[in-house]
């Protein structure tokens, strides 16, 4: 199992949700963490409970939809010559929920694309060669389990885009000590879960974060969180290294 101590992760969509229990996990891990939100002022809460329990923080922030934002946000990372070990792509938009479908506009596409996929992209593009150059490197891109819903046909489709680009990217990371996969947080009571969602957002960790621990250079998986609700991370890791990697298949 992968000691994070002392290493660093950016957490995207850190201020709340799936994203702030990520960063509470991690810091309690011992990592050092980046933390985006849209605005500096909504990680404050967050820096300041992980800046307690002994970790380095800094904060960057980004309009995901905004190309330009994303690529300064990672100059920004990169001037302060932070070597980001542990990437979880978290942050993401849903649009709206369209009953008349079939009016959906092209708008819900361009912008869940532009959140869902291409500022991921952005991201994995820029930071995962320098993993490969210094020999670790851990990338978890959040999916979702939507299906059959043409109602929220944009959300859906950013995030069969993402895992189609995982699956492919995984494919050539053999070897290197990099690995990405893939996780689903379940639906979780958050802003974009909803207050009616059947699960708790505590509940989503180990789940969504066992990829930034496994250690036998498999990529390509795909790490449901409800397969690890209750677990400890040490009982996490060893169910998560048993699912078969393969990153030709979605």
């Amino acid at each position: 199992m992968v000691d994070v101590k002392g290493r660093w992760a950016l957490i995207t969509g850190a201020s709340r949700g799936v994203g702030y229990q990520t960063a509470l996990f991690m810091a309690k891990q011992g990592c050092n963490l980046i933390l985006h939100s849209r605005s500096l002022e909504h990680t404050e809460k967050v820096q300041e409970e992980v800046s307690a329990l002994g970790v380095e923080t800094i904060c960057v922030a980004a309009e995901l939809a905004n190309h330009e934002e994303v690529v300064a946000m990672l100059d920004e990372i990169e001037s302060k010559e932070i070597p980001v070990d542990i990437v979880f792509n978290n942050a993401a938009v849903q649009i709206a929920y369209r009953k008349d479908y079939w009016k959906t506009p092209l708008d819900d596409f361009e912008m869940s694309f532009r959140i869902n996929f291409i500022s991921i992209t952005t991201i994995c593009y820029r930071l995962i060669p320098k993993m490969i150059e210094r020999g670790f490197g851990r990338v978890i891109n959040t999916t979702s389990g939507i299906k059959n819903e043409p109602e929220q046909a944009a959300y859906a489709a950013s995030k069969a885009a993402l895992d189609k680009f995982t699956k492919d990217l995984a494919s050539k990371l053999e070897g290197t000590n990099v690995m990405i996969n893939i996780t689903d947080p379940n639906w979780c009571r958050t802003d974009l879960g909803g207050p009616n969602a059947p699960n708790s957002v505590e509940d989503a960790v180990p789940g969504v974060v066992v990829g930034a621990f496994v250690d036998d250079q498999k990529s390509g998986r795909f790490f449901h969180a409800k397969k690890f609700y209750g677990l400890s991370l040490e009982e996490a890791v060893e169910k998560a290294e048993a699912i078969e990697a393969n990153p030709y298949i979605i």
